[in-house]
């Protein structure tokens, strides 16, 4: 079979500033899922291509042109829960020009919503973890033969009836996958803002799951609570793949939570690398209280440069309803280890939890702001995604929540929220996220981090942002007190 799978673009509607931040900055991550289910599929015998048109910028459009003009048998399409309406838009547009050109789907917001994500514009869409189960679906497909046998398959039958399968079969020896097809991707498109400057990278992952239950997280819903690991030497192996075959030295370690055991696992991949000599740097996520110094310090020998910890708020009642009780020492102790090594560290806050007011927002900034300790921050709006408790929560309107909307394409972190809680609108969540990043970058000593990171023209883009949300909340403050300016003034749009 001839398949295409397909990454549809997502910033396109998206604002200079945003965009250049999404893109440049955070770096935009190469769809390895698709990857690896290409690298299967090729296993398999089967001819695969993908389209990553989010780093090609190919809107919608020019996407489905190509794949109508490409003729594939079997189209592939992902999605998370903010992106879902993207997938089914290239969808419904592949199937008003060609019907009968068949699509599959797969991803977490199919794995939790269900039937309710399997759209007329899909024929069939995979509930979980689909590697074991994409090579015999794809012979049956090719040979004309049932489904019935192919566990966590929603597809439907002759009288357009939806069937399920049932619950799929997870995979569990992470060593017996291949290596991501990058081959199929531009690898050297895939670039990222460091304190080292851009950097090519790619992501990697060593180990699937993680043991805790946030609410914020659809972990129980996805299954993703058990742990698996790769082992060291194969973690490894794909690393010099990638830096003999695509040049790529900095790697972006996707696992929820790389120091959950340091020393049985990342701790020996760190050791592996530094026998082997290679020249690379690396980054990634865990708690803070799984940051110790020993551990630092073998990480920043094997090139460890970034490392971020999710604080989300300092507020102790709302750390406990979050169920993320991690005592703030142990952020404070994280942010001095790190600077001590010069590894970047960033902390991540969730503004909107349950809980949540003016106050426990003005002290979270306050934290952020005046701990000079800190030198990179990250202002996420806390957003309800299905499948969560603090969806239960919102859409139960408990806890002080109202959950405004359940168009997923409104889920987004940043200059947008689908919730009002306790006094707080949604228009106020934003507003007070833009107050976070000016009370972080409009701090001189931030602004050479911000410059290394994002070069000149984001250090400048950086900065006017902050001016315009200086003006913003002036213009805001003028407007409240009903003072009237002799001149009219309009604040820029960006």
């Amino acid at each position: 079979m001839k398949i295409m799978f397909l990454y549809p673009q997502w910033t396109g509607k998206y604002g200079l500033i945003d965009s250049y931040f999404a893109r440049r900055a955070g770096g935009i991550i190469p769809p390895l899922n698709l990857g690896l289910l290409a690298a299967i599929a090729r296993q398999g015998g089967h001819e695969v291509s993908i389209i990553d048109a989010e780093i090609d910028r190919v809107n919608e459009e020019a996407l489905v042109n190509k794949v109508i003009q490409e003729k594939p048998d079997l189209v592939a399409l992902t999605g998370m829960s903010p992106f879902f309406h993207l997938s089914k838009s290239v969808a419904t547009s592949i199937k008003e020009i060609n019907p009968d050109l068949k699509i599959l789907l797969g991803g977490q917001h199919l794995t939790i919503e269900g039937e309710k994500a399997f759209h007329d514009c899909f024929d069939y869409a995979y509930s979980g973890e689909c590697e074991n189960q994409l090579i015999p679906l794809l012979d049956m497909l090719e040979n004309n033969q049932t489904l019935k046998n192919i566990k966590g398959l929603y597809y439907r039958n002759k009288n357009g009836k939806v069937k399920f399968t049932g619950p799929n079969i997870y995979v569990r020896d992470l060593d017996a996958l291949p290596f991501p097809a990058r081959d199929l991707l531009p690898m050297y498109k895939y670039k990222m803002g460091t304190m080292k400057g851009r950097k090519n990278f790619t992501s990697i992952l060593t180990a699937r799951g993680c043991p805790w239950h946030c609410i914020f997280c659809a972990s129980d819903k996805l299954n993703t609570t058990l742990i698996s690991q790769r082992s060291p030497e194969s973690v490894v192996e794909e690393m010099e793949q990638c830096i003999t075959d695509f040049g790529t030295t900095h790697f972006f370690l996707m696992d929820d939570i790389i120091t959950l055991y340091f020393q049985d696992h990342l701790g020996l991949i760190c050791e592996k690398i530094i026998e082997k000599n290679l020249d690379i740097t690396f980054e990634g996520a865990t708690r803070a209280n799984l940051v110790k110094e020993s551990w630092v310090k073998l990480m920043k020998k094997a090139g460890l440069i970034r490392m971020s910890f999710g604080l989300e708020t300092v507020d102790s009642e709302m750390r406990k309803t979050m169920k993320k009780q991690v005592p703030l020492r142990h952020y404070t102790n994280a942010n001095k280890i790190l600077n001590k090594y010069n590894v970047e560290a960033t902390n991540s806050v969730m503004l909107g939890l349950p809980g949540e007011s003016r106050k426990t927002i003005q002290k979270t900034l306050d934290y952020l702001s005046f701990d000079s300790n800190i030198k990179q921050a990250n202002f996420a709006i806390a957003i309800p995604y299905p499948g969560t408790e603090f969806h239960d929560i919102a859409a139960g309107g408990q806890q002080g929540m109202e959950l405004l909307t359940d168009d997923f394409s409104e889920y987004k972190r940043y200059g947008s929220a689908v919730t009002n809680v306790g006094d707080l609108s949604a228009d106020d969540l934003v507003d007070l996220q833009n107050e976070g990043f000016v009370s972080i970058y409009s701090k001189p000593h931030r602004w050479k981090s911000v410059i290394k990171k994002n070069g000149y023209f984001g250090g400048a883009l950086m900065l006017l942002r902050v001016l315009r949300l200086v003006l913003d909340k002036r213009m805001r403050f003028l407007k409240k007190i009903e003072f009237k300016l002799p001149v009219k003034f309009e604040v820029p749009k960006w």
